[in-house]
This record gives C-alpha cells, structure tokens and sequence, in this order.
C-alpha cells in the first residue's frame, strides 16, 4: 500500500516554506509540525487533505486518547496530543484559504481539533520543574577532573553554562571571538550562534562566583596560549577521535571544530552529575537557576529588567511566565514569613511602587502588541 500522497505532499512543502519564510518558525518547530501531520496522515491511510471532514479530527483526538508512545508504553501526555491537535487545526485552517481548497476544506471544522477544556488546563498547567542549585552546580564542578584537554573543556563548559545562561545550541556554536574576557561579555551574534528565534544580543557574566569565572577563563586562555586555537575557532571543540594502537577508536584530546548539536553537550552535563552523585539537570535548567538567583539579588525594577535581558528575554514578563515559578519549598517560607507582624520600613514603598508600574507597563505592553 502506498504509504504517501502527491498530492497532499506537494501542499505540505508549501506549508513548511510559509512557516519558514512568513512565521519565521525555526526548523524544530516546523519539524513538530511534519511529526503531527504524518501522524494524521499515517491514522487516514493517507486520504487527500481535501476530503477533509470534521468527522476525521474527532476520531483521531479519540486515537491519541487511547494511543501509546512506542518508547515508553505510557498513554501519550496531554501535552503531546494537545500540540499534535494545535499544529494540525493551523495546518487546515490555512489549508481552507488556499486555492482549491477553499470549497473542500470547512474553517469551521477545523474548531474539531480543540481538546476539552478539561484536558487543555492539564496539558496548559505549568509545573514546577526541578532546578539546580547554585551550590549543588558549584558541588559537581568541584569533583570535575580537570588534568586533559577534555576534561578542561568539560569543566569549561559547565562553568560557561552557568556563568551565562547560554542555551545549549549556542554553546556548540559559539567562537573564541564572541568571548570578551575583560568586558566579561559574551556577544551571542545570530548569524553565527544558534540562537533562539535568532536573535542577536550581548550577554555579561551573572555574578555566580569568582571560582567559576576563573575556570572560563583558564580555559579560553589555555585555548589561545597552549593550543594555539585563533579568534574564529570553536569555544568548546570537538573530541578528536583516532585509531589507536589496539586499532580501536578513542578520544585523543580536542580539534577545532563545532559540534553539529548539542547531543555531545547534554551527554557531558549528564555525566558530570552522575559523577558528583547528583540527579541529572540539563543545560537549559541552569537558566531557571539564575532566575532564582535574579529574584533575590536584583533590588529594583531596572535591575531585573537588566538581568532579564541578559538572558535573551526582550519582555521581562517572558522571565517571570517561563522561568520565574515560585518553588514550593520557597513558597512555604514565604507563607510563614507574611504570618509575621512587619514593621513599617520592612520594605521600600518607593521600590515595591516602581516594581508594580513596571509590571503593569510590562503587561500592557505585551497585551497590545498581542504577545
């Protein structure tokens, strides 16, 4: 049986080029996007997107109810099922306006791809995630060997992680020349890092240490000085790989070149807290790391709004939404303190004043741009 459709194909490309070029999607996303209409596709036996009733988004949401990952043999999350059901409803929503389409293909059908309300706030909850502490950070970069090249530049790239709050996919593609040790910046310049919706813009090492600050900068001057690595050379290389003397291949230090991804980075991270018998945390956790850190050592609006942006974020409310949860253990101190009779200058009326217009303009801002 054939398993694809000309016809369907030729307007899945047309797709992926308006995600790319009008939405400005990034490639993980429209990948998500082919990952969902492959599935529909696959439940259709591959049925022409123009036969398209809303009779087939019903059946196919009671599907995924009662589908299971392949991997795991859990029931699929409702989070899975609630972005599979979101890309398909774009998909045949645009799909309705395109010629030949728009008298085959119901807008209103594809209302028909909506979870219950039920099941959109547990697919929509936000969760609280476990977030390293910066002693436990401090704890696995302790017990890190640091003797080869490859264990300085994982030590490094630990460090580096945390000094800046890089993403991942950034980190492997950054270069010698982004790093600024005597500004202690370092210039996240999308046509050449992988940045996130590519955008450019210059980071300054959080104040998380004089010790981790040193380890990024012995390595960046061990790359210059004793490997001779110039401007335009990787960051964090590569593992050089050679046949050894029993004709099996081995790591032989670091050369110049980039990681394709990040898989190599998360293995190190994983490693590296086994190591220090930690649970694993992966890069990107470090960022909530030094939103916690913000949150207590920033002291006025334009602080955190300054250390928001130095995590990419342009609107300082993206920093308290993705990033900013309270952690339960913190709430409860919280609690108990408010139970506590204050005193009038326990805090800075001017200072609580100025937090909240910030806010409140923050919030009008993204409410009108329709962020």
């Amino acid at each position: 049986m054939t398993k694809h459709n000309a016809v369907n194909e030729r307007m899945k490309r047309k797709y992926f080029t308006f995600l790319k070029e009008a939405n400005r999607r990034d490639e993980s996303s429209v990948d998500a996007v082919a990952k969902a209409l492959s599935r529909f596709e696959e439940y259709t036996k591959w049925k022409d997107f123009r036969a398209f009733h809303f009779e087939q988004a019903v059946a196919f949401k009671r599907f995924l109810a009662n589908h299971h990952n392949e991997k795991t043999g859990k029931p699929l999350s409702k989070a899975t099922m609630n972005s599979t059901l979101r890309n398909l409803k774009a998909f045949f929503q645009w799909l309705s306006m395109q010629t030949g389409y728009k008298s085959r293909v119901s807008y209103s059908d594809t209302e028909y791809f909506n979870l219950s309300e039920k099941d959109s706030r547990i697919a929509t909850a936000k969760r609280n995630r476990p977030v390293p502490t910066l002693g436990q950070i401090n704890h696995v970069l302790a017990v890190m060997p640091n003797t080869s090249d490859i264990e300085k530049r994982n030590k490094a790239l630990v460090a580096f992680a945390i000094l800046t709050g890089a993403r991942d996919s950034a980190i492997a593609s950054l270069k010698l020349k982004h790093v600024d040790l005597t500004a202690g910046s370092v210039f996240q310049d999308a046509r050449e890092v992988k940045t996130k919706a590519s955008k450019t813009f210059t980071t300054y090492f959080f104040p998380v240490g004089k010790e981790i600050k040193a380890i990024v900068h012995d390595w960046v001057n061990y790359l210059t000085v004793e490997l001779l690595f110039g401007i335009d050379d990787p960051l964090f290389p590569k593992t050089a790989v050679i046949r050894g003397d029993s004709r099996v291949f081995e790591a032989a230090g670091v050369k110049p070149e980039h990681w394709s991804n990040a898989g190599a980075i998360r293995k190190i991270f994983a490693e590296s807290f086994e190591l220090a018998g930690l649970p694993y945390f992966n890069p990107h956790s470090f960022r909530n790391t030094l939103v916690r850190l913000g949150e207590t050592t920033c002291q006025s609006p334009e602080e955190f709004k300054a250390w928001s942006q130095n995590l990419g974020h342009e609107k300082v409310l993206t920093t308290f939404y993705s990033y900013g949860e309270v952690q339960e253990s913190r709430q409860a101190e919280i609690f108990k303190s408010l139970q506590k009779p204050r005193s009038k200058d326990s805090s800075d009326p001017v200072q609580v004043d100025a937090l909240a217009k910030a806010l409140a303009r923050e919030m009008r801002v993204q409410s009108e741009s329709g962020a």
